[in-house]
């Protein structure tokens, strides 16, 4: 941007708009304050936010903190202008990371960049980010928005998402007593979730040439790559109060192959069962489409199961029925066997057992 000599320069004309960012501040109080419980100890505006640990009641508390974005599915939500689930992605990124290792999330803290600040898009991203949290029982406890001009150029942005949560020492899971027998329970996910775009992205934008509002699988490719990541915290956290879980798994990139083996003792494999759950239609398409192995599919996606359990076989029927109490429909979806070759993960299909 040019300037006239002997003109003051200004921050404005240099691209950062502190009006504008006044006004973003101003409307995303309300969406944070929705999530606000009583541990939330001051109000926002200050430098940091305070929550206080004393009302939990625990004799041990071990914090728990995780840190994620959204990937390149930001491409495509800025290709659709299609900016309130994002925020929800972001949310269920780290939350369900947290949840693997017992923990019950507690606060949320955002950071949001953009090369140009509009205070409508903004709301609409952080109000994705307060509808996640809510969904979570966690606070949305404070966050950054940051105008970077010359930095991100047209309508880019970024996120990022950091959460913090608890558990009892005695009761964190880290898979050491995932035992052989132990069986698989997996919670459907509600699509691709937020991990693989560059290969969706490259496929049916570049390889098929279709375009963000085109018809696909009975609705728009907006809809169906748009569709927000589950958060699974409050059905898993409930299961966790009255039942013996040994492993937990976010299955996130890298796919049922390499999540899986994160939490499994040595000596132990995964074998999954295909066919033991309903995949959506989106995997399927991306299969036939792509001409994708079946190793490169469960190395990159999801697959339709975004979460799961490991847990005794005697407890199988009484977790998955407190799942189904919150609306999920658990399926058993595999066992944990000797390992007797290299691979930690053994897909299988069912009429082979």
């Amino acid at each position: 941007m040019s300037q006239k000599n002997g003109e003051p320069l200004t921050y404005r004309a240099s691209g950062v708009d502190i009006d504008a960012g006044a006004e973003a501040a101003r409307r995303l109080v309300p969406l944070a304050r929705s999530t606000f419980d009583s541990r939330v100890l001051n109000d926002l505006g200050s430098f940091a936010g305070l929550y206080g640990l004393g009302s939990l009641n625990l004799n041990d508390p071990i914090l728990v903190a995780s840190t994620d974005g959204v990937g390149t599915k930001l491409k495509v939500a800025i290709m659709a202008d299609r900016h309130d689930t994002i925020g929800q992605d972001l949310v269920a990124m780290s939350v369900n990371d947290v949840l693997t290792q017992g923990a019950r999330p507690l606060f949320f803290l955002d950071y949001l960049a953009m090369g140009k600040l509009l205070p409508e898009k903004v709301e609409k991203i952080v109000a994705g980010v307060a509808l996640g949290c809510r969904q979570a029982s966690c606070a949305l406890l404070g966050g950054e928005t940051a105008e970077m001009p010359d930095f991100y150029q047209g309508d880019d942005y970024d996120l990022a998402g950091f959460a913090v949560g608890v558990v009892e020492r005695s009761k964190v899971i880290d898979g050491s007593r995932i035992g052989l027998s132990h069986k698989i329970i997996g919670l459907s996910s509600s699509g691709i979730h937020s991990n693989g775009y560059a290969l969706v992205r490259r496929l049916i934008f570049d390889k098929l040439g279709l375009k963000i509002d085109s018809p696909f699988l009975d609705e728009t490719v907006a809809d169906v790559l748009l569709k927000p990541t589950k958060i699974y915290v409050n059905p898993v956290l409930a299961a966790l109060r009255r039942h013996e879980v040994h492993g937990l798994v976010h299955v996130t990139g890298g796919g049922i192959l390499d999540n899986l083996p994160r939490i499994l003792p040595l000596g132990c494999r995964a074998t999954i069962r295909l066919g033991s759950w309903e995949e959506p239609p989106i995997f399927d398409f991306l299969r036939k489409a792509g001409q994708l192995e079946t190793a490169e599919l469960f190395r990159t996606f999801n697959m339709g199961l975004g979460f799961l359990l490991i847990v005794p076989e005697s407890e199988v029927d009484l977790v998955m029925a407190i799942l189904e109490d919150h609306r999920e429909t658990p399926k058993v979806v595999g066992f944990i066997e000797p390992l007797t070759d290299h691979d930690r993960v053994k897909l299988v299909s069912e009429g082979t057992l």
